[in-house]
């Protein structure tokens, strides 16, 4: 389960806060003492809890990546930034929407509240928006029954197994997938993953995600779509990658999400 850090700095917030009010009718700073002193420390940090709570609600987030989900694009433990003004501004803890500013595109990148857990933060690709008609069959993706570009980039087949890399556009985004499956040890006949087929028709005020390793991805597939009062931002940048423990950060990865490499 995710830590959520907006309601527990709303709620740091909301008690030194309480501690100035009281300090303010019970004058107990000036009294000092033990008292005293934690007044002064908790009305020091007002200032900070307010300006990290108002850059993570309305400006800025950073995340983590905890899975495979969205290879190639973005690797485990690669920490990226979100976008929290792209698709509107929203309230801490509630994630109520108070403001207008713009709406997921079909190839966003969206950080968004799962649907079945909602402590828990995901991140996949949009790909249907209200009103589309999304199918994938054979590995194909289609979109209101026309095909989504892709080119075949790289390919690898090892004992029973292949992947292919490929260069996907949507919309105005152009970025890297993989998809994969088995290998019929008898004939050499690539097999896609059956499991991943089907067809969805995406209701008013929701989306439908997937990730881009599109094998290997829980997403709108099987557990539906994404309601857009769960949407929290658009991811942009990764900005280090740093596995844990005894590693070092790397900066290699630095850069724009959707930078399309053949790797």
């Amino acid at each position: 389960m995710d830590i959520d850090i907006g309601f527990w700095l709303t709620l740091a917030l909301f008690v030194t806060l309480v501690v100035w009010a009281v300090d303010k009718l019970l004058k107990l700073q000036q009294k000092g003492g033990q008292a005293g002193k934690v007044v002064e420390t908790s009305n020091s940090l007002i200032s900070v809890f307010f300006v990290v709570l108002v850059i993570r609600s309305f400006i800025v987030e950073p995340f983590t990546i905890p899975s495979g989900s969205m290879l190639p694009t973005l690797k485990v433990n690669d920490f990226i930034l979100v976008n929290k003004f792209a698709y509107g501004l929203r309230l801490p803890v509630t994630n109520t929407k108070i403001i207008e500013t713009g709406e997921p595109e079909r190839g966003d990148v969206m950080v968004f509240k799962y649907p079945e857990n909602r402590n828990q933060n995901f991140i996949k690709r949009v790909v249907g928006l209200p009103g589309d008609t999304v199918q994938v069959k054979d590995n194909v993706l289609s979109i209101n029954g026309e095909t989504v570009e892709r080119e075949l980039v790289r390919e690898w087949e090892g004992p029973g197994a292949w992947r292919r890399q490929y260069v996907e556009t949507l919309g105005n985004t152009s970025h890297l997938i993989w998809q994969e499956g088995k290998v019929n040890p008898f004939t050499g006949r690539k097999l896609p993953q059956a499991r991943t087929q089907g067809e969805w028709t995406v209701p008013e005020g929701a989306y439908f995600v997937m990730g881009d390793n599109r094998d290997n991805s829980n997403d709108s597939r099987f557990w539906g779509i994404v309601p857009e009062e769960l949407v929290m931002g658009e991811a942009f940048l990764i900005w280090m990658h740093w596995k844990p423990i005894f590693s070092l950060p790397s900066f290699s990865r630095n850069g724009a999400i959707d930078k399309v490499e053949a790797n």
